[in-house]
């Protein structure tokens, strides 16, 4: 006799089945059938990642880093940038294990981590609505991941890596499990800062549960010890220097609010475009049928998701890939509440959408890349392999890519100059880079002055006309030997 497959009860969240061999059997037999499909609709939709060098400054901003971690940097005094220390070191160990001149082993990482969060996202919807919503919630995760530009989603940056933990957070707190919930929920804030925002939605569970004061302190205590043992790892000072209290010019939108706006609308636009079928599912459901979703804590972290999104008021693309897991389990539990025929035409329509993102990113235009590989070309030849060199720029994967030594610890004028692309030229002045910063620097350059020295700045707002610091520099200790598609190189006298 074949034993009758148990279809699973609807749940509360922090509500969970008894465990027994049946279901236990059963729970195997789904998760072989399913996590083949999403490891293989990942490496699909992530396939255009594996056909680009570098994808955005961020990729090549992590693959220096790594870099001079191996070379003995030392993370927030000699190997600087705004973000936590779990993505770096991840980075760092992948060049380790299989060097250094290429990230393909970076972008499997991400198409992991796609799978990882994918599998907590099918895990929370199979409890609440059985098998098939699973499926569809799964799939769903992987679709709407590129459903941005593909400089913001093929790229394996902090969001990619962020999201399995605050995926695997919100799966612990459904199950009551509040010290792993919290320890899930600081090791996201140590990828990127926003994934902190997974603990609204966390306490919102906890407190839907009545677990009451000890569960709460479970939670918090989860989440502090981990944030306070990296600080007094890295130093409490420093620390909190680079990961929150010295980007205050950088966070700030005076002068640039409606370029700001139009930057967000923007993007926000290319995932709603991507997830058009599903929202209108979900607008269908809630606004023309008034059958409002009994899934508060879902709301509660798309919410929270979307105030992550809005700090600092930058509004890159790649962002908006946070509010991917909540939306995904809320076009599902729309799509239960559609006839079967309506529901199969919005998945459909979302996979072709998917489909036009993929094309998009096999055959998006390069001419920044383009550009970083003839600067680096050119500054490989006339730096040797162990001269410290000066890119003046935004573009720090020309060092990776001429595999040349920065003289400096700040490997973007961003740093120095408050410039952000969020912000066009607003706000852009020695006076505005981070606290410190410039005289810094100066000690940089005496302690190791580059032998070559890359003006890329092409006539952005930072160019060397408006930084009077850095010119007086270069016209005391350097002369131009020349230029490569726009970029000045400038060598010195000696």
């Amino acid at each position: 006799m074949h034993a009758r497959a148990v279809e699973p009860q609807r749940l509360k969240p922090g509500q969970g089945l008894l465990p027994s061999a049946e279901t236990t059997a059963t729970r195997r037999a789904f998760w072989l059938r399913l996590l083949p499909v999403l490891v293989l609709l990942a490496a699909v939709t992530r396939l255009p990642s594996f056909f680009r060098t570098v994808w955005n400054p961020d990729e090549g901003f992590l693959a220096t880093q790594a870099r001079q971690l191996a070379d003995g940097g030392v993370l927030y005094d000699t190997v600087v940038d705004r973000k936590p220390p779990v993505l770096p070191w991840i980075y760092r160990g992948a060049f380790a294990v299989f060097g250094d001149e290429s990230l393909w082993p970076l972008r499997v990482a991400a198409v992991a981590a796609t799978v990882a969060t994918a599998v907590l996202v099918a895990s929370l919807a199979r409890r609440r609505w059985g098998d098939r919503a699973a499926w569809i919630a799964g799939g769903l995760s992987v679709l709407l991941a590129i459903g941005l530009n593909p400089e913001d989603t093929q790229a394996a940056t902090f969001e990619v890596f962020m999201l399995p933990f605050t995926a695997a957070a919100m799966w612990c707190a459904d199950r009551r499990h509040w010290v792993w919930a919290g320890l899930a929920a600081a090791v996201a804030t140590l990828t990127k800062q926003t994934g902190g925002a997974v603990l609204l939605p966390v306490l919102f569970l906890l407190a839907h549960s009545r677990a009451g004061a000890l569960a709460l302190l479970r939670v918090v205590a989860a989440y502090a010890v981990p944030l306070g043992a990296a600080a007094l790892t890295f130093g409490v000072g420093r620390f909190s220097y680079w990961t929150a209290t010295g980007s205050g010019s950088y966070a700030s939108v005076e002068g640039a609010v409606g370029l700001a706006v139009m930057r967000g609308a923007g993007n926000a636009s290319l995932l709603v475009i991507a997830s058009l079928p599903l929202l209108a599912a979900l607008t269908y459901v809630t606004c023309v049928r008034r059958r409002p979703l009994a899934v508060p804590d879902l709301w509660v972290w798309l919410a929270a998701s979307g105030v992550a999104v809005a700090v600092g008021f930058q509004f890159y693309g790649h962002y908006y890939i946070q509010l991917v897991p909540p939306l995904a389990l809320l076009a599902t539990a729309a799509l239960r509440e559609l006839r079967p025929r309506a529901a199969t035409v919005a998945l459909a329509a979302t996979l072709v959408l998917a489909a036009g993102y993929v094309v998009w990113g096999l055959v998006l235009p390069r001419p920044e890349l383009d550009h970083a590989k003839r600067v680096s070309a050119e500054l490989k030849e006339r730096a040797g392999p162990g001269d410290p060199v000066l890119v003046w720029g935004m573009h720090p994967e020309d060092y990776w890519l001429a595999d040349r030594t920065p003289s400096s610890r700040f490997l973007t004028a961003g740093f120095l100059t408050n410039y952000s692309g969020g912000r066009g030229g607003v706000r852009v002045a020695e006076r505005y880079g981070m606290p410190g910063s410039w005289r810094t620097f100066q000690r940089d350059l005496a302690e190791r002055p580059p032998e070559v020295i890359v003006d890329d700045s092409r006539g952005k707002p930072y160019r060397l006309a408006r930084i009077p610091t850095l010119r007086r520099y270069i016209a005391t200790h350097y002369e131009r030997a020349g230029s490569v598609d726009g970029a000045v190189f400038y060598v010195r006298r000696d």
